[in-house]
């Protein structure tokens, strides 16, 4: 008999504001994820008191203290945040955290103890803070699954559209497959399950086919396929599964479907990755253009 101290603890779905436009989808999607989830939602909001610190002088002259400002505008976007928490589901339990680590730092450290960690950016690929460095910092060095939640008017209400995997073989690959199945069997949707042969993406400019061609090339592929699945498909019987094998660009494939997934999930670095990069090209390329949230898969 398992005893309670042996069962995994109750991790929370983090979500990280800054009150753009984009960390609202963020919390949208985070807290639709959230519901029914026994972690709750844990919202957290970093306020950068250092730079206050350094004026602080002059503003004290004239005007209320600068850190107090920040302080409380920081309370008020986490209070909006958890009432937009709370309309979407208003049994959700939401706990907000006002944090002096930089945001990068905030959400690395809390992903931590996440289930997932949210984060949200524009269509444009700004993301909620420092022009881009938060989104790389933590999509690159979070722990556990990151979720990238795209600003461009399909983040949420693709219930029942497929999560989407890229697989490759690789420890990260593995991490995606777990989370992808995880996804589409608590979400009840179906998985498109995408292999490329090779890496390369000059094939859809020069020319060359997208299907693999080469009967004896496309067994190897589909066998390498239904591998990686095979332990997947025996624990989760129920999800339906649709394989694609293609000759290479894996980040196009991956592209192309997040138009009519409702998730797509990418390990952080593929195969033949170099140790020492932040994130993998596709995964790298994926969360910036992307049609839909992109879940990074970290190996634990």
């Amino acid at each position: 008999m398992t005893s309670t101290a042996d069962r995994d603890p109750v991790r929370p779905i983090v979500v990280g504001v800054d009150g753009s436009e984009a960390s609202g989808l963020a919390v949208r999607w985070a807290s639709e994820a959230a519901s029914g989830h026994p972690g709750g939602l844990h919202i957290v909001h970093a306020i950068d008191l250092a730079g206050a610190r350094a004026v602080r002088n002059v503003y004290d002259a004239m005007e209320p203290p600068v850190s107090e400002a920040i302080r409380r505008r920081g309370n008020e976007l986490l209070a909006e945040a958890r009432q937009t928490a709370l309309r979407i589901d208003p049994a959700l339990t939401v706990e907000t955290e006002l944090s002096e680590l930089g945001p990068a730092h905030l959400l690395i450290d809390r992903s931590a103890t996440a289930e997932l960690t949210v984060i949200g950016t524009t269509g444009q690929g700004s993301t909620i803070a420092h022009l881009g460095s938060t989104l790389l910092a933590v999509a690159s060095h979070g722990h556990g699954r990151v979720v990238v939640v795209r600003g461009t008017g399909h983040a949420t209400g693709r219930r029942e559209a497929p999560v989407v995997v890229g697989l490759d073989g690789s420890a990260s690959s593995e991490a995606a497959a777990a989370a992808a199945f995880a996804e589409a069997g608590s979400g009840r949707a179906p998985l498109i399950a995408i292999h490329t042969w090779h890496d390369l993406r000059f094939h859809l400019f020069a020319g060359m086919p997208e299907i693999i061609s080469d009967p004896p090339l496309a067994e190897a592929a589909e066998a390498e396929l239904n591998a990686w699945l095979a332990p997947w498909t025996e624990k989760y019987p129920e999800v339906e599964i649709v394989r694609k094998t293609y000759l290479a660009g894996p980040d196009l494939h991956l592209i192309h479907w997040s138009e009519s997934a409702r998730l797509v999930v990418v390990g952080s670095r593929g195969r033949g990755g170099f140790h020492g990069l932040l994130m993998g090209s596709t995964s790298n390329i994926v969360v910036q253009r992307a049609h839909c949230p992109v879940l990074v898969a970290h190996p634990t």
